[in-house]
């Protein structure tokens, strides 16, 4: 005797389920399309950001002057400004902790009663948040209200993100160094630009998350009084 099958109850609730997972894979793949636009689109304004950064033509002098290490030419623009009398004194963070003073001297020209008398050397920093964190114990000992923050343009809003985090009520002056022109778009025909700027805009994002995950937006519970001198 021969039976033709007739859709039934299962057979309904597996083209329920099939038409629900279809929607949720259309959902999901929507959700992922809209991420990519917004986080190319973030990477464009950042890249356009930085392209339009430049060397303050004029800069008010403050308490002291951080310059984040990474790159020669950072720590030459900070000694100048020193040496201009634009801060009382320099804190070089993030120095490799083999690296001799004399070394660092020679290898900037600086002269010696000059690293003597006004510069801190700071070899504990192994990333920006390690920067941010000993430029806020350098500020609090030595009770600075600003500070001249340099660093690559590429680095400058990462750097000031977590700066401010850790020195909300601190008055921070940028002061991007620029080592390749970036301006009109030039960064979209030098793949070694484009690869530094999208490492680190990937990184700002990052910082930006961790920032919103730990609740601190852009501020931290420290000011530049209230340091922690003991960490």
């Amino acid at each position: 005797m021969n039976i033709s099958a007739t859709p039934g109850a299962d057979g309904g609730q597996q083209v329920l389920r099939r038409s629900k997972w279809r929607r949720t894979l259309l959902v999901g793949l929507v959700f992922v399309v809209a991420c990519a636009a917004f986080f190319a689109g973030g990477f464009a304004f950042f890249a356009n950001h930085v392209a339009k950064l430049a060397t303050p033509a004029e800069l008010r002098p403050a308490d002291g002057i951080v310059v984040l290490t990474g790159g020669q030419s950072r720590i030459d623009a900070a000694i100048d400004l020193l040496k201009e009398g634009k801060g009382k004194r320099l804190l070089i963070s993030g120095v490799n902790p083999v690296a001799r003073i004399d070394d660092l001297r020679l290898a900037t020209g600086g002269d010696r009663t000059l690293f003597n008398c006004c510069i801190d050397i700071d070899r504990v920093a192994l990333n920006t948040i390690g920067n941010a964190e000993e430029s806020a114990k350098w500020a609090s000992a030595n009770t600075f209200a600003s500070i001249i923050v340099v660093t690559n343009n590429y680095h400058m809003p990462r750097s000031l993100l977590e700066m401010r985090r850790i020195l909300p009520m601190a008055d921070l002056q940028p002061y991007p160094v620029v080592n390749t022109p970036l301006r009109d778009g030039a960064w979209l025909a030098k793949p070694d630009a484009l690869r530094v700027l999208f490492t680190e805009y990937a990184k700002y994002v990052a910082s930006l998350a961790r920032g919103l995950v730990a609740g601190q937006g852009n501020g931290a519970p420290y000011d530049v009084v209230r340091a922690d001198l003991g960490k």
